[in-house]
């Protein structure tokens, strides 16, 4: 992990298998989210894998698949960790009293 902790872009020449290994990706994530851009659809399709991501960097909702943008569970998660997630978010629960008052206060 140590050349994808200095360029995220290295990761673009890393196996399948490590952009599909959760461990791994959560790990490359944390140090920048842009690390998702190059994780395997399934991992950014997984529920588990991005609430866990999402919660250590809110960012990290960029790159969710489009149903977990509209899952409320992984959406509140990440802008209670960076408010300005929001804006990755589904149109529906941008528009939901809940969820952007809490991205509200968490830039405040």
């Amino acid at each position: 992990l140590t050349a994808a902790e200095q360029d995220v872009h290295a990761l673009e020449y890393a196996s399948n298998e490590l952009l599909a290994h959760q461990d791994f990706m959560l790990t490359a994530a944390e140090q920048d989210a842009h690390a998702l851009e190059y994780a395997s659809r399934e991992l950014l399709a997984d529920q588990d894998f991005m609430f866990a991501a999402v919660r250590q960097n809110g960012s990290a909702l960029a790159y969710a698949s489009s149903e977990l943008r509209a899952n409320r569970n992984v959406v509140f998660a990440a802008v209670e960790n960076l408010g300005s997630a929001l804006q990755y978010a589904s149109k529906e629960l941008r528009a939901e009293h809940q969820v952007v008052l809490a991205a509200a206060q968490q830039d405040v």
